[in-house]
């Protein structure tokens, strides 16, 4: 891919940022349909040695993505699995030494489990570091000390463990801001990305990390482009052709753009076209997830509400009240009245909501969803009503009404999106599945 954009061609490569059954699916089934790989990447927040919030070690996150794609007949050897953000983040409030000692522990975890593509971030200030942004030097060499550390672990790791393809920096400015009190979102300057190449060059070579440094491959900028509850910043490339020419300049470097999420078909492709060759994608596909399920919830309520012996999921109140009972993931982003923090929790572009699908009872909940729309096949009247999109494929013969089938269409129409952008689509995605 790197190959191909120095030569000019407008190649790039989507990564599915979610460790959402539904997601990961419909992405294996697009990489499949399109005879590509799939790229898929857990959070230092998400998977660690304590769990994350999906209660995963990286070494089950690999045995879960394998599994799932062994269950859709995709080649494992396709799969390129990525860790992002792996630094000090999930341990942030503790001073820097303990939090550094937990950032170098699941850096080798993710190594030694397989993971090909490792982003180094260690832009976040930890308890005991001095108030205010942490200094540039301060960042690289940290990160270049995690670097040693996945390198000894790819070294020690069982034959055929991948050599780390490494990605570095980090969006300026950091997401999670007041966007929606904005105009419009500034792209990272030139003299910025500059300098951070050139003072984690130095770093590396200053621990002998010369090899490792021949391997990095991206660096991520913020082109510009976010997404708040109810807002998107599109992508303008006027504003980040100075990003543009400078990459240009840069023999073995490409950018990697974080929150690409809700971009337009157009933006996606003149993202990769202007060097931005990753496009990182996670809220936006659970997002979609998130649309079908609810709209398979308004068909059984429809369907089944007064059929006798049949209890329905209600999915999107055990949803709530699951969010309200364990606000964490959410009040600290959602702002307003009861009634403006309600339709955030469950409709809001950022989908916090994402955070709760793995807990007992929502999964309970889904559980019962699929039971009661598979063993009471919904008529097709409701399945137009609530997924027309759905509706054309079944009258087609191209979905079946399994639910997961019909969630999972709704999330490949994102992907397909990506796909296209970063020119994956083969013959079989030519055909158009949607």
């Amino acid at each position: 891919m790197v190959r191909a954009q120095k030569r000019g061609e407008a190649r790039g490569i989507y990564s599915i940022c979610s460790a959402n059954r539904f997601v990961l699916e419909a992405g294996l089934l697009e990489a499949k349909a399109d005879g590509s790989v799939v790229l898929i990447e857990s959070t230092s927040n998400q998977v660690n040695p304590l769990g994350g919030y999906t209660g995963t070690t990286p070494a089950q996150f690999v045995a879960f993505v394998r599994g799932l794609a062994e269950d859709v007949g995709f080649p494992v050897e396709r799969v390129i699995l990525g860790g992002d953000h792996l630094g000090p983040f999930p341990h942030a409030s503790e001073p820097a030494a303990p939090a550094l000692d937990k950032a170098r522990e699941m850096v080798r975890q993710y190594v030694a489990a397989g993971y090909g593509k490792i982003h180094l971030d260690t832009s976040m200030r930890c308890a005991d570091d001095p108030p205010g942004a942490l200094a540039d030097t301060t960042v690289v060499q940290r990160a270049a000390d995690l670097c040693a550390v996945a390198e000894a672990a790819r070294a020690e790791a069982a034959p055929g463990t991948p050599a780390p393809l490494y990605v570095i920096g980090t969006e300026v400015p950091t997401p999670g801001g007041e966007q929606e009190t904005q105009d419009s979102l500034a792209a990272t300057r030139v003299e910025d990305a500059a300098r951070t190449l050139r003072l984690s060059r130095e770093a590396f070579a200053g621990r002998g990390l010369e090899d490792a440094w021949e391997r990095v491959i991206a660096l991520v900028v913020q082109p510009g482009v976010e997404f708040g509850d109810e807002v998107v910043f599109d992508y303008d490339r006027a504003k980040a052709a100075s990003l543009v020419r400078f990459v240009e300049g840069e023999p073995r470097i490409v950018f990697e753009a974080h929150s690409t999420d809700y971009q337009t078909e157009t933006g996606l492709r003149q993202l990769v076209e202007d060097h931005f060759a990753v496009l990182k994608v996670g809220p936006a596909l659970t997002f979609a997830a998130r649309e079908a399920v609810f709209a398979l919830a308004e068909i059984e309520r429809e369907s089944l509400g007064g059929k006798k012996g049949v209890v329905l999921s209600d999915v999107r109140r055990v949803l709530d009240e699951v969010m309200r009972k364990s606000p964490g993931y959410w009040e600290k982003y959602y702002h307003g009245d009861e009634d403006a923090l309600r339709l955030a929790r469950q409709f809001s572009l950022s989908d916090r909501i994402r955070y709760y699908w793995p807990q007992p009872e929502v999964e309970a909940a889904l559980a019962r969803l699929r039971a009661n729309l598979t063993e009471h096949e919904p008529p097709l009247t409701l399945i137009s009503q609530y997924l027309p999109r759905q509706h054309r494929a079944l009258r087609e013969g191209r979905v079946t009404p399994d639910p997961r089938e019909l969630v999972r269409f709704q999330v490949l129409e994102v992907l397909e999106s990506y796909a296209e952008a970063c020119g994956m689509r083969g013959a079989a995605g030519a055909s158009g599945r949607s």
